[in-house]
C-alpha cells in the first residue's frame, strides 16, 4: 500500500475510536480517555481530518475550511504541521489544553530478520521483569509483542498499542540503561512481520521531538507518509 491518504486514514482510525458519523470519541485503548478535539493528518496524496463528537458545528466548519483535503502545498511531508490556525479556532470556544505533532511511517516491503527477538506469550511474561514490568498486564491484549533478551532479561519491547481490523500501531520501549544500542529496531522489525502475517498494516508514529524514536525509523528505513497534528 502506497497511497498516503489511505494510510493516514488507517492511522487515525487506529489511534482513536470513532462514532457512527466518523467523529472522534476516545483514545483507542480499553478505558481510553477522550480523543483530541481535532486531528489533522497531511500527506502528499491529500489530508485526513477529524473532529471530536462534541465540537460544535461552527467550529467544525471553520476547522474544515482551514484543513482542506488536498495534498501538501509548499509544505514538505517531513516537516511538522503548523498548529496555530487550528489552535486559534478551537481557542474561541475553550482554551487549548494540549497540542501534539509528529511524523507517521509505514514499513518497507523488506524488513530485517528477527535477530534474536522473542515473541512474548503468557508463559513468557516473566521475561518482562524487572526492567519492563509495566508491560506485563498488556501481554494478553497487546499482541503481537516481542522482546529482546540480554543477560536473561528483556531490555526492549515492541507491542501493538492500537488495533483495528485493518492496522496496528507499534508501541516501543527500551530500558534506560540499554538505550542507544539499536535494540529497539530489533524488536520493531519482527513485530511488523507478525502484524503483516495477521493481514493487517503495521504503522509507526512518534513525536517530532522524540529523536530516539525517529532514529529507530531511520535504522529500519521506514517510509514517512505524512505528518499529523492533535489538538485538545
Amino acid at each position: 500500500m502506497t497511497d498516503g491518504r489511505e494510510l493516514m486514514r488507517l492511522h487515525a482510525e487506529a489511534l482513536f475510536a470513532h462514532d457512527a458519523r466518523g467523529q472522534l470519541v476516545r483514545v483507542n485503548v480499553p478505558g481510553g480517555g477522550p480523543a483530541p478535539r481535532f486531528f489533522l493528518g497531511r500527506t502528499a496524496d491529500g489530508a485526513v481530518w477529524r473532529v471530536r463528537h462534541d465540537v460544535d458545528d461552527d467550529t467544525r466548519t471553520a476547522l474544515a475550511a482551514a484543513a482542506g483535503d488536498g495534498p501538501f502545498r509548499g509544505h514538505p511531508p517531513d516537516a511538522p504541521i503548523d498548529p496555530s490556525p487550528y489552535e486559534e479556532i478551537l481557542a474561541r470556544v475553550a482554551p487549548v489544553e494540549r497540542t501534539w505533532v509528529g511524523p507517521a511511517f509505514h514499513f518497507p516491503r523488506d524488513l530485517p530478520a528477527a535477530d534474536g527477538a522473542v515473541p512474548v506469550t503468557a508463559e513468557r511474561a516473566p521475561l518482562l521483569d524487572p526492567l519492563l514490568h509495566a508491560w506485563v498486564p498488556d501481554v494478553p491484549t497487546c499482541q503481537p509483542m516481542f522482546v529482546l533478551v540480554v543477560d536473561g532479561r528483556a531490555v526492549s519491547v515492541c507491542a501493538t498499542v492500537r488495533r483495528t481490523d485493518a492496522a496496528c500501531e507499534a508501541g516501543v520501549e527500551t530500558a534506560p540503561d540499554y538505550r542507544g544500542r539499536g535494540y529497539a529496531a530489533r524488536v520493531v522489525a519482527p513485530w511488523a512481520r507478525a502484524v503483516r502475517a495477521e493481514g493487517r498494516v503495521p504503522l509507526y508514529s512518534t513525536s517530532w521531538r522524540n529523536e530516539a524514536s525517529r532514529a529507530v525509523a531511520r535504522r529500519l528505513a521506514l517510509v514517512l507518509f505524512g505528518s499529523d497534528l492533535h489538538v485538545t
